[in-house]
């Protein structure tokens, strides 16, 4: 496949539509010289005589006929590409893949997403959701553009930077704990506590029982932060979940929460690709997303 220079095609076009390589390069803003440098390159390529003088006036021959068709042709696919990826200059259009925990999803992004849609409201916005070693596997594969997990996480590949830090808090039903004192391991230790089922954060719960020197036997293992709300609304026991899952939503009738001694904190951070492109939907999402924190 040859690979055709697209000024020398504009510079064909328009001495075949003007009729003279001065008035060509008059519109082209160059030397005429330049325009014939242009023709003679591209009828080198070609093989063949594209424009011929008759008189004072410059002309396509019968294969500069045939040529300017498809000339038009590929000026307007061109002028129809660029026209094509404008808005996503401005951000205006796009795809937005984030990757992410089930919480983050439900408490976290809902207020950044809106606020990216409002601000560019023809882009797609797609979230997935997972735990933090499978949705950094999907960023590294580049199937997702960006990802908001709990820490820790690595990879060679990514940049990984905090963005939220998040309380770790007791869920219980109101008659299971009657004193206000310390919520600490030694006394959670004693009730039938319903936790997650894995990843980084369960990670935590774990190294949290371990330094007091208790291991921990749920009663219930679950995935999903809303079952474990639901189950202890139920009086199932008492649950360790991220504040934002009390402090943003209503908590169910009969429930209450209380911090833990010593505090517990899980850090959320921001993942992407070193070598990614910033669009313009990835640069707003890592621009709001700080905003979280401060709120």
């Amino acid at each position: 496949m040859m690979d055709l220079d697209l000024r020398q095609v504009r510079s064909f076009m328009d001495v075949a539509d003007l009729g003279s390589f001065s008035a060509a390069a008059d519109k082209a803003g160059v030397t005429q010289p330049a325009i014939s440098l242009h023709i003679r390159l591209l009828e080198k390529q070609l093989g063949v005589r594209l424009i011929e003088r008759v008189g004072r006036r410059a002309q396509p021959t019968a294969a500069g006929r045939d040529f300017l068709i498809h000339a038009r042709r590929i000026a307007e696919e061109v002028a129809h590409a660029i026209d094509t990826v404008a808005p996503h200059r401005s951000g205006v259009t796009g795809r937005l893949r984030i990757g992410t925990g089930a919480t983050a999803c439900i408490y976290l992004l809902p207020p950044v997403l809106g606020r990216i849609r409002a601000a560019m409201p023809g882009i797609e916005i797609v979230v997935q959701t997972g735990n933090t070693h499978d949705i950094l596997r999907l960023l590294e594969a580049n199937t997702i553009d960006a990802a908001v997990v709990a820490l820790p996480a690595s990879g060679r590949s990514l940049d990984i930077s905090d963005i939220h830090f998040d309380e770790m808090v007791a869920v219980f039903p109101k008659d299971m704990i009657a004193d206000t004192g310390p919520l600490t391991a030694d006394v959670l230790s004693t009730k039938p506590l319903l936790l997650y089922e894995g990843g980084n954060t369960r990670r935590l719960v774990d190294q949290w029982f371990a330094a007091s020197g208790r291991a921990v036997q749920p009663t219930m293992e679950l995935g999903s932060v809303e079952a474990i709300k639901k189950l202890a609304g139920a009086g199932l026991g008492l649950a360790i979940v991220p504040r934002m899952a009390v402090e943003q939503d209503a908590t169910p009738s009969g429930l209450q929460w209380r911090s833990l001694n010593p505090p517990l904190e899980r850090r959320i951070a921001l993942a992407m690709r070193r070598d990614k492109h910033m669009t313009a939907p990835l640069r707003a999402l890592a621009a709001a997303l700080p905003d979280v924190r401060k709120r």
